[in-house]
């Protein structure tokens, strides 16, 4: 697989996952730019390293860029895992759903939020809105919308991340 069949992948599955290239360049750490050329096939170089950052927050396998292994993970366990880890009462995945695809969360599970949004790997948060956006029937951009909402409310240190 070349720089150019990447890049298609990379789009398409950035688009499945409603999320914008701006959006995706700073989970990923890449410029707009950078992406942008990925995705439209111009780059003539990017380097394992990036292009494994990149697949890595869409929760593609970089040896043959696919969602297969990334279907069979239970992203919004894990993400509730992830945010439970510090806390007695632990956060259900349903509940996170719940909490992911309207944008509300009940007041006792505001430090597991804050806490998978300031601590958890942008992977584990990327496969818990896709998870998210498809039990509720929703599109991506808008679990995205409310996942940048409560960055802000709870006031999460990266919050500009989810931005």
């Amino acid at each position: 697989m070349n720089l150019i069949d990447i890049g298609r992948v990379v789009g398409a599955r950035r688009a499945e996952l409603g999320l914008t290239q701006a959006q995706l360049a700073h989970l990923s750490g890449l410029s707009r730019q950078t992406l942008v050329g990925l995705e439209n096939g111009t780059l003539s170089d990017l380097g394992v390293n990036r292009v494994g950052q990149v697949l890595a927050v869409l929760g593609l396998d970089s040896t043959q860029p696919d969602t297969q292994s990334r279907r069979k993970k239970r992203g919004l366990w894990m993400a509730a895992k992830t945010a439970s880890v510090s806390y007695s009462r632990e956060l259900a995945p349903e509940t996170l759903e719940q909490a992911l695809a309207s944008g509300e969360v009940p007041p006792a599970f505001a430090p597991h939020l804050t806490h998978l949004l300031d601590e958890a790997p942008v992977p584990t948060v990327v496969m818990a809105v896709e998870e998210a956006a498809a039990q509720a029937h929703l599109p991506p951009r808008k679990v995205w919308r409310n996942v940048a909402r409560l960055a802000q409310s709870l006031s999460v240190h990266r919050r500009a991340l989810w931005a």
